[in-house]
């Protein structure tokens, strides 16, 4: 089995969604011993924003790319043939301003790319990552959950969904900025549902 983790928080040190993710990666490879893992940390590695230059990149053909292009699209393709080559996939994601950190949209605007991770067809968008399953720990200061503030939960859904990952399964930690007490509570629910999440 081939795990990939990406961490996205904008701190590479002391982040509570990097080390639930970690936690759940730990309880995986716990079950599977020989399992192989691969850690993107967004932090530490930035990837490039989705801009006029790679766009370019990106619309030029292969052959006709400059070897500046050529780099930029290489990077993308770092990203997906990473994500091609997982089994699972575990994301770290905190809620920054209600949405995902810009550090996660980068990858996700890396990895969408037609005909590569996703087709059109007559009968709409066909996705093209198949058969992993994506773990998603998410850390936020407030209480959020099955609420309409809850931009994040949705929106992952759409996209993971849009790429053929469809076995996604969420790992909430609440109210981690409300009080010490409301914190250890969060990271305790957090590491029950990492359990109850591997031993489904």
């Amino acid at each position: 089995m081939n795990i990939l983790q990406l961490n996205s928080s904008a701190r590479a040190e002391n982040s509570q969604s990097s080390r639930l993710a970690s936690a759940m990666v730990e309880r995986l490879r716990a079950a599977q011993p020989d399992a192989q893992l691969t850690v993107r940390d967004l932090a530490r590695t930035p990837h490039l924003a989705l801009d006029e230059v790679a766009l370019a990149a990106l619309f030029t053909p292969a052959d006709k790319r400059t070897p500046e292009q050529a780099a930029r699209v290489a990077l993308d393709d770092a990203l997906i043939a990473e994500l091609f080559a997982a089994d699972v996939i575990v994301l770290g994601v905190p809620m920054y301003n209600f949405g995902v950190p810009t550090q996660l949209k980068n990858w996700i605007d890396a990895v969408a790319r037609a005909g590569v991770t996703f087709k059109y067809t007559e009968k709409g968008p066909v996705g093209m990552v198949q058969g992993k399953k994506v773990y998603v720990a998410l850390t936020r200061g407030g209480l959020y959950r099955n609420t309409p503030a809850d931009t994040q939960v949705p929106y992952l859904k759409t996209f993971l969904g849009f790429i053929g990952l469809t076995d996604v399964q969420f790992i909430y930690a609440e109210g981690l900025a409300m009080g010490p007490d409301a914190e250890q509570k969060a990271l305790a629910s957090a590491q029950a549902q990492i359990e109850e999440a591997v031993l489904a």
